[in-house]
């Protein structure tokens, strides 16, 4: 998972009150020692930074830091615990100084060799499904003094600050976290974050207070935060609508979202505030599978598929249709798919088929995990059989199975075509197309594109203003659409449910994506 100055807005927030005559408060006239009740279902994996590439980002962010982050409205790197800049013109030497004082919540230092210990960690253990992937230009680090860290990078990549923002690197006590081996799980961390970790039950809650040593660019607003982990967001809703909780985020099913904006009784006293998220899910075709090893059959897959209609019949509206890998609100976002491929059209899926020679119904096998990205997928998979198979060109079987057996099976190339999420770790177009081309990509099935790899990525990555790479994206997305080895379907929207007092919601979403609970505070009036 991870994130992305020209570049738009990675997040469009609006809030959306669902009582008439609501006010909006400025930050002044916020309660500011209030603690505020959190609910989500994204309980973290691990406390560990060196462990996770997943949703412990959301812990994570509020109570370690980064030498850099993303404050809210910033889709580039801003300082955090450090002033950071490459240092040379070929985007290979970055330099950070640490701001001075630094200390970790159990009064240890943090120094350059704290940051370097941290950095190393995530090397040295490699742990299976943690973020080492992400440091594949990273050569050495090397400190100046007491504040400065020098990253040297074994080729140029302008990505790295985006990468050093990610909450998987954050930076840890090196008297708490061992060199060659994760933490043991105590339900403890010793972080530098806006907030204290105070007291923590694996998959039920976590007490957060407010860091009096704190050093960063957060501006707290609250308190202190109690999370409430739910395993099924009904309990949630229900938790809201009774005031046991004072928001929500992360887990909202369509339907709740739905039912939320309904004029009823239950939903007195309550809003709802909407991302355009940087999510997307999208369909991955094994091109050495027989089934879809010809470029017209995925072709006429699509020229078949119906955005529109799958938002609208699964997502009731709750998504938004994907015709390019890289999402709305991210440089270089195109339509290429639409553009190349129009409406969905029988007729010209008939006709593809038809001119390379194929006279049946092809039979395919689409692959879903049950368990990962929510409960309306399989509800999704179904649409797509529908809209396939009404054509008559298709015969599609179906098949579910858990997230760890997906994961593996997929992995091995063992699924003619599946359905991948991907949920960002910084907000550049590179995150959005590099990770998936390569023999070796994340998806284990071989994409090759030399001229993707080879040209147009190391281009780009040699840019540090982000701003001037969109060309070499575009070009990329053009490929991409050529090939169809990559199908883009949707791309999510995300949602804070809060009482009506609570303000800051609009504020509370980074680029990446993560809830940064300092700016949720209790308004003063209402």
């Amino acid at each position: 998972m991870f994130n992305r100055t020209s570049l738009q807005a990675a997040a469009a927030l609006v809030s959306i009150s669902l009582v008439t005559g609501c006010g909006v408060f400025s930050d002044s006239e916020s309660t500011g020692d209030q603690r505020l009740v959190i609910g989500t279902t994204s309980s973290p994996s691990t406390l560990d930074p060196a462990a996770s590439w997943d949703n412990a980002w959301e812990l994570f962010r509020n109570v370690f830091q980064t030498l850099v982050s993303f404050p809210t409205g910033s889709t580039t790197p801003q300082s955090d615990a450090a002033d950071c800049k490459f240092t040379d013109t070929a985007s290979r030497v970055f330099e950070c100084k640490l701001i001075d004082g630094l200390t970790f919540s159990n009064g240890h230092k943090l120094d350059a060799k704290a940051v370097q210990y941290s950095i190393e960690r995530i090397r040295t253990i490699n742990h299976k499904g943690g973020p080492n992937g992400m440091l594949g230009s990273l050569d050495k680090i090397e400190t100046v003094g007491d504040r400065t860290v020098v990253f040297r990078l074994n080729k140029p990549d302008a990505t790295f600050p985006f990468i050093l923002a990610t909450p998987a690197m954050s930076i840890v006590d090196p008297a708490e976290y061992p060199a060659d081996r994760l933490r043991s799980q105590d339900g403890k961390v010793a972080g530098s974050g806006p907030y204290t970790l105070d007291a923590y039950a694996e998959g039920e809650s976590a007490e957060l207070t407010k860091n009096p040593t704190y050093k960063g660019f957060a501006n707290l607003k609250n308190g202190g935060v109690t999370i409430k982990y739910f395993k099924e967001s009904e309990a949630m809703v229900t938790a809201l609508r009774k005031k046991e909780i004072d928001a929500t985020y992360r887990g909202l099913t369509a339907e709740e979202v739905v039912s939320l904006q309904d004029d009823r009784p239950e939903n007195q006293d309550l809003q709802l505030v909407e991302s355009t998220g940087t999510d997307i899910r999208y369909l991955v075709f094994n091109a050495q599978d027989p089934s879809v090893a010809k470029l017209p059959v995925r072709k006429a897959i699509a020229q078949l598929v119906d955005r529109d209609e799958l938002v609208n019949r699964v997502y009731q509206g709750t998504a938004e249709p994907l015709y390019s890998m890289v999402p709305k609100g991210i440089a270089a976002h195109t339509t290429k798919f639409f553009d190349r491929f129009g409406s969905p059209s029988v007729e010209k899926a008939t006709k593809i088929l038809r001119e390379a020679g194929i006279d049946e119904p092809v039979k395919l096998t689409f692959w879903y995990t049950t368990d990962r990205y929510g409960s309306s997928t399989a509800a999704e998979f179904k649409e797509l059989k529908r809209q396939l198979e009404e054509s008559g060109l298709f015969e599609v079987t179906l098949h579910g199975k858990p997230w760890t057996e997906y994961q593996a099976a997929y992995q091995k190339g063992e699924y003619p075509v599946f359905g991948r999420g991907w949920f960002p770790d910084f907000p550049d177009p590179d995150n959005f197309v590099a990770p998936f081309v390569g023999k070796e990509n994340v998806l284990g099935t071989p994409y090759v594109s030399p001229r993707i790899t080879d040209v147009l990525i190391p281009k780009s990555r040699r840019q540090s203003d982000r701003g001037t790479v969109t060309d070499e994206f575009v070009a990329a997305q053009e490929i991409m659409v050529q090939d169809v080895r990559l199908l883009p379907l949707w791309q999510g929207k995300l949602y804070i449910a809060a009482r009506e007092d609570i303000g800051g919601g609009e504020r509370a979403l980074d680029p990446q994506t993560v809830m940064q609970l300092w700016e949720l505070h209790r308004r003063a009036s209402w």
